[in-house]
């Protein structure tokens, strides 16, 4: 006899453990069956936040390989690309003092650069902040002949790692414009010149492009040519309620405070277009001289006369003007890049 069978249990369809107790081979009563679709349904729903929970740990697995591999590339490790001195490229740009190796190639410059026969002495005192210990006090000079040093300024910096770095200065000293390649070496906050320096031909000439300028419109080049004259007087003279006439509205242009005064204007291109035109000019400036020059004894009137005159410099600049109620304004002026192409 099967008890669990014959017993009134109440079965209710949404009982499962009297559905679990049912014997195998009993019909299961419709109720039943729906309510078994009815839970496979919900476990469907669970599968969802099941995929949901394996998306979330593999965007986690992502994000912590990806943080393990930045770790593993980070400069410093083991792993990692490194310079000669044991560092990566990146730390040793950091750790080398280039603004201090600069100033310091700049002050060796301007001792290396100059000898003569008459100075030796000092010029190896001098030196001797500058390079190793137990170099040659003169750094390659022979002690014959003599050089001068105009001026110079850096050009370039090639970071090599940590500790060096080549400085190239620009020079131009009594044979012409040079360059200078000078090795730094830096530890511990000190600096020295590691070998003697190199000499290197300085940049050379370059040529322009032709002018492939258009025609120059005649019409308002002749009405400016008669205008920017007064602009141009105002414009030396640092006038800014003069100046102010000529600009376009909204235009902000200050002056040159006095430092020259308006000469003329020696050439001017003013392309076709509308009422907004970019033309190039140059200008004659006349320099305002800072002292008199006093007259040796036994010059000539002529020479006194030259000496007397005010220096004259010509410049070019590049203007953008506007045409508005029949008359022509400044909106802007700037240094031009070209001659202009027509006078």
């Amino acid at each position: 006899m099967v008890r669990k069978a014959t017993l009134d249990r109440d079965l209710r369809p949404d009982d499962p453990a009297a559905a679990e107790e049912m014997v195998p081979g009993v019909t299961e009563p419709a109720e039943l069956t729906a309510w078994r679709r009815q839970q496979w349904r919900g476990a469907g729903g669970r599968w969802l936040v099941w995929a949901f929970r394996a998306v979330v740990w593999a965007v986690l697995l992502i994000i912590g390989f990806r943080g393990v591999a930045s770790i593993v590339a980070s400069p410093g490790h083991s792993g990692s690309p490194k310079a000669s001195d044991g560092r990566s490229p990146s730390t040793a740009r950091v750790g080398f003092p280039t603004g201090l190796a600069e100033a310091f190639a700049l002050q060796f410059g301007s001792v290396y650069l100059n000898f003569s026969p008459a100075t030796a002495a000092q010029r190896a005192s001098n030196l001797t902040p500058f390079i190793p210990v137990g170099a040659d006090p003169q750094f390659g000079w022979n002690g014959a002949g003599s050089q001068r040093l105009q001026s110079e300024q850096v050009a370039s910096v090639t970071v090599e790692n940590a500790h060096q770095a080549m400085v190239t200065l620009l020079a131009r000293v009594s044979t012409g414009l040079i360059e200078l390649g000078v090795p730094i070496y830096s530890d511990h906050g000190g600096l020295v010149v590691s070998a003697e320096p190199a000499m290197l031909p300085g940049p050379e000439r370059a040529t322009p492009p032709p002018d492939s300028s258009a025609a120059s419109d005649p019409a308002v080049t002749t009405a400016l040519t008669s205008q920017l004259p007064g602009f141009f007087r105002a414009y030396a003279s640092g006038d800014q309620e003069t100046l102010s006439r000529f600009l376009a509205p909204h235009a902000v242009i200050n002056g040159l405070g006095g430092a020259v005064t308006f000469s003329s204007i020696s050439g001017i291109e003013v392309p076709p277009g509308g009422p907004v035109r970019r033309i190039v000019l140059s200008v004659m400036w006349q320099v305002v001289a800072q002292s008199t020059v006093r007259m040796r004894a036994g010059q000539s009137a002529r020479a006194s006369s030259v000496s007397a005159a005010p220096p004259g410099l010509e410049m070019t600049y590049e203007m953008t003007v506007v045409r508005q109620n029949g008359s022509w304004y400044v909106k802007a002026i700037a240094p031009a890049n070209q001659p202009p192409g027509g006078t």
